[in-house]
């Protein structure tokens, strides 16, 4: 499944972009992000939890940015493994321009799930994987605008 977004943030892109490579500020933006620790550089680790209809599950995995253009674009892609509920695997690329209005962020995410979580069906999980893109990138754009956002925030 692949999923596309922008959002306008009130900051200059070099800002945006020291913030998305600040584990700190991912940590709070990822929906029950409960642990994230590491480097853009040398890759992130990560434990979520989260809940997918009647599956709760936590997920430890990895996050790894690549193809990082600075301070203009990048991939970042991760893989966590929720024991008997399944994996999940995806990814954005992630591209930022200059606006008159400070810097637009563009995203396109790609997603992928398997074992239990992939047996509920592909709509409830197209709107979860939904649910959890738009939540990631408006709790970044608070984040970056200096707006509260709570970070253990899950997308139930």
């Amino acid at each position: 499944m692949e999923l596309t977004g922008s959002r306008t943030i009130r900051a200059p892109r070099e800002t945006v972009w020291a913030r998305l490579n600040d584990a700190e500020t991912l940590k709070a933006c990822i929906p029950g992000c409960e642990e994230l620790t590491g480097s853009a550089e040398d890759g992130f680790e990560a434990v979520v939890k989260q809940k997918v209809g009647p599956v709760k599950a936590t997920f430890k995995g990895a996050v790894t940015v690549s193809e990082a253009h600075p301070p203009e674009s990048y991939r970042i892609a991760g893989e966590g493994k929720g024991g008997v509920a399944g994996f999940a695997k995806g990814g954005a690329d992630v591209k930022l321009t200059e606006v008159p209005e400070g810097t637009e962020l563009n995203y396109v995410v790609d997603a992928k799930v398997g074992g239990k979580i992939a047996q509920l069906g592909s709509r409830l999980i197209d709107s979860f994987a939904s649910k959890m893109a738009d939540t990631f990138f408006e709790n970044f754009k608070d984040q970056v605008e200096g707006e509260s956002v709570t970070p253990q925030d899950p997308v139930t």
